[in-house]
């Protein structure tokens, strides 16, 4: 198994999506999108094409997909080596998993929708029956820079009462959402060791995109997962 994330470094894209945007949906030159998805395929050694997901906030999954345009879905399964599967965020939760034991990786976009929803265990679902799962969080934004409203928390807490110590609360009944202290958490439920890199999307404009920080303009950082024909 081999994975890989991007930064915002490196490509050709030019502002407010400098420099290697890897999303076709956010208003950047189509022409600039695809000549940084070759800079980072080769960089990053993906072993073939990728599956790009056209993420859309819901719990789908696409299961062993085959074809190269943009699959609509927010995570994406697969045992097939040499395929790899991309999530692209600026914000939201990415989540890479893989099993210990048996060839099945998965990708996972998980913004507060999906997690009320049930993204996570919806790609868990499609692991071999009694698979040991690992997943690993991408840069995502924090908890110290994610002001929401009960609009957000109480799907969240409806779906699972201990998710409320994920929401600090603030003035004006509003709180401070740990959105991947959430995705841990349902992780865990699931039985699926969870390793968080910490890394803040908001907090380093240098390195990454936040759609949050750059009210809506603003690029996708990716990340990918994939097995090798060894597996």
């Amino acid at each position: 198994m081999r994975a890989a994330a991007s930064t915002r470094q490196g490509g050709v894209s030019s502002t407010p999506y400098d420099s290697l945007n890897l999303a076709t949906h956010c208003g950047d030159d189509p022409a600039q999108v695809e000549r940084n998805r070759a800079l980072w395929a080769q960089r990053a050694g993906l072993p073939g094409p990728p599956v790009w997901l056209n993420q859309v906030h819901g719990i789908d999954v696409a299961v062993d997909p085959r074809s190269e345009h943009e699959i609509t879905a927010d995570a994406a399964v697969s045992t097939r080596p040499n395929r790899p599967l991309v999530v692209m965020t600026a914000d939201c939760v990415p989540i890479l998993l893989c099993a210990r034991d048996t060839p099945w990786v998965a990708v996972v976009h998980a913004g507060w929708r999906g997690l009320a929803g049930g993204v996570i265990a919806a790609a868990c679902a499609h692991a071999p029956k009694g698979a040991q799962l690992i997943a690993w969080i991408g840069p995502s934004i924090r908890s110290a820079h994610y002001e929401v409203d009960a609009v957000v928390r109480a799907p969240l807490v409806e779906q699972d009462r201990q998710a409320a110590r994920f929401f600090h609360p603030i003035a004006g009944k509003r709180w401070l959402a740990d959105l991947p202290g959430i995705a841990l958490h349902q992780l865990k439920t699931l039985d699926v060791a969870g390793f968080d890199s910490r890394l803040d999307a908001f907090g380093d404009p240098r390195r990454f995109y936040s759609y949050r920080r750059d009210r809506g303009r603003t690029g996708r950082q990716a990340c990918a997962i994939w097995m090798l024909d060894a597996q």
